[in-house]
């Protein structure tokens, strides 16, 4: 309901005038604080090393992919890295290097994966990638295909090339398991991959 013409005196108008700075100001002032939020957010979701999630962002992921799984029947994999060698990188090169391979490894899994994959920096020389729609066959060629991508990229470091090796396990979600117990048996199938290799190695 509007203001009666003759009630519209200049004091009136100037009051009016002045609500309406406020509010505009108050409109920004929550604009400004949403996208501020909102960075805060996706910085609070990113590994401080590398380009990828981290660990608290992969596992809420997971838990979507799962429930997606659980909703709807449709196959998807985790996959759990485990980069070799780290240590002789980092007490050879120092640990800069370390985290040169780390890097490198991280964008190697980003370049080599779909946009709507899922990928992680799960804590120090692990990572985990999530595969919609992908079965475990699929998945298992997959995660061949990215180790075989880290293996082909040494880390060149002051003159020198670095080799790179990562382990693998992969694991196709289940309907009603928890996020916990995907990963516990993700990094098992790894560590099993691991011992094998190290088995056919001699």
């Amino acid at each position: 309901m509007g203001i009666p013409e003759p009630e519209l005196t200049p004091r009136v108008r100037d009051a009016i005038v002045r609500l309406m700075g406020e509010v505009d100001q108050l409109r920004n002032e929550l604009t400004r604080t949403r996208h501020r939020l909102a960075e805060l957010e996706r910085l609070a979701d990113r590994d401080t090393l590398t380009p990828l999630y981290n660990r608290r962002a992969f596992v809420r992921e997971l838990s979507r992919s799962m429930a997606h799984v659980e909703r709807y029947g449709r196959p998807s994999c985790l996959i759990y890295f485990d980069l070799n060698g780290l240590k002789d990188i980092n007490d050879k090169h120092g640990h800069p290097a370390g985290d040169a391979a780390l890097i490198q490894v991280g964008q190697i899994l980003l370049d080599n994966t779909r946009e709507f994959d899922v990928i992680a920096r799960l804590g120090g020389d692990e990572y985990g990638v999530i595969l919609s729609e992908t079965d475990a066959h699929i998945g298992r060629e997959k995660a061949e295909h990215l180790a075989e991508a880290i293996r082909r990229r040494p880390l060149h470091w002051e003159g020198k090339s670095l080799p790179l090796d990562a382990a693998y396990g992969v694991y196709p979600l289940k309907p009603g398991e928890d996020p916990g117990s995907a990963l516990a048996a993700a990094d098992q199938m790894m560590y099993s991959h691991k011992l094998s290799r190290r088995t056919a190695r001699g």
